[in-house]
């Protein structure tokens, strides 16, 4: 058997859909495109089919290191034109965690959150259309919910969340409609 016969696993297919978004974002791919070989790359089962999706385009680009956010006593805040990284560790000792992503910068298609709770909670808001797998994460005393859904979306943002709170709570959700009067 050769190794474009040999089956791929999720940590393939996540590489190659970001080297897609990545040929997106430098212009080599039209939107269509775009959604026509994320899709073929998500539902891949050997390398020889994501090889097929990238093929013309250029080698994959590094990942990124993670970025760390710590706060002891305090309230960590992301919102607005923020740029994420691939990778985010988040701890929290005695504050809470507000993680905006609805307007950010977000250069992969999918990222790793790990949240790291003693008492604090998290909230985690996401763009429209986006998706969130909570299932790696753990609350001792308090719990955890998702209003979006668990399961990728060819061409949107997917999270997935890792870690534990001993004595707080997730909730991920999509950006509350504002109403607006005049």
């Amino acid at each position: 058997m050769s190794e474009l016969q040999m089956r791929v696993a999720d940590v393939d297919r996540d590489r190659t859909a970001q080297q897609l978004q990545h040929a997106f974002g430098e212009g080599r791919l039209t939107r269509s495109e775009l959604d026509e070989r994320l899709s073929a790359a998500l539902t891949a089962r050997t390398y020889g089919d994501l090889l097929a999706v990238v093929s013309d385009l250029p080698g994959p680009v590094a990942q990124e290191e993670t970025v760390h956010l710590d706060a002891a006593n305090g309230h960590i805040r992301r919102s607005g034109d923020w740029e994420v990284p691939r990778r985010l560790r988040v701890t929290s000792k005695h504050g809470s965690v507000d993680l905006d992503f609805s307007q950010a910068v977000v250069r992969h298609p999918v990222v790793d959150v790990e949240i790291d709770l003693k008492y604090g909670s998290a909230c985690l808001t996401l763009p429209p259309g986006a998706s969130a797998n909570v299932d790696g994460f753990t609350s001792r005393w308090g719990s955890s919910g998702s209003d979006v859904p668990g399961r990728p979306q060819p061409g949107a943002l997917h999270i997935r969340v890792s870690g534990s709170s001993k004595y707080g709570s997730l909730s991920v959700r999509y950006p509350r409609k504002r109403w607006f009067t005049h």
